[in-house]
């Protein structure tokens, strides 16, 4: 009776082990996605940022133009968290590239605000933060293949769900002609 006892305590002991260092090593795979999607927020933040500031610089050769996008920016700017999802971040890069496209329109009317050295600046600011943000997203879907992978994979794949965890969208680059 009490080698039977003693195995039963011991594989017990083992498999609530086995779960608590799943659930940790799942904590980390997810926190590393969360993680992930806060970068891109700020990174989206300081491109919105940059089109403020190119949007103050068009005010002087096209007021009503300009006023009219930065209400329309207002109106359609939300902040990406580490829970916002890859559709909500698309959303918000729609909202930039059209942004942008009425900003070159305009820039294309004044020669002279497209030789402006701040727009310039700003412009190249701009295309930095894409660059940062293409980067950020590389680095989201890695963190998320990750994580897919283990939720997957057998045993984990049998208490994942029981613990609260799911398999994360994977962030697609949208193609804007």
């Amino acid at each position: 009776m009490l080698p039977t006892l003693i195995a039963v305590i011991t594989v017990v002991v083992i498999v609530v082990l086995w779960v608590i260092s799943t659930q940790r090593k799942l904590v980390v795979l997810d926190d590393n996605v969360s993680n992930a999607m806060s970068q891109i927020g700020v990174q989206l933040s300081s491109r919105f940022d940059a089109l403020t500031a190119l949007l103050d610089l068009t005010k002087v050769y096209a007021n009503h133009e300009s006023e009219k996008l930065i209400e329309a920016i207002k109106l359609k700017r939300n902040v990406i968290t580490a829970k916002s999802t890859p559709e909500d971040l698309l959303k918000q890069e729609r909202v930039i590239y059209e942004a942008l496209g009425r900003i070159i329109m305009i820039s294309e009317q004044f020669p002279e605000l497209k030789a402006d050295q701040n727009y310039i600046k700003t412009m190249d600011a701009i295309e930095a933060f894409e660059n940062m943000m293409r980067t950020s997203s590389l680095i989201y879907n890695d963190s998320v293949t990750k994580l897919n992978r283990e939720i997957r994979m057998f045993p984990v794949s049998m208490i994942a769900g029981m613990l609260g965890f799911c398999k994360k969208e994977y962030m697609e680059e949208e193609k804007i002609i």
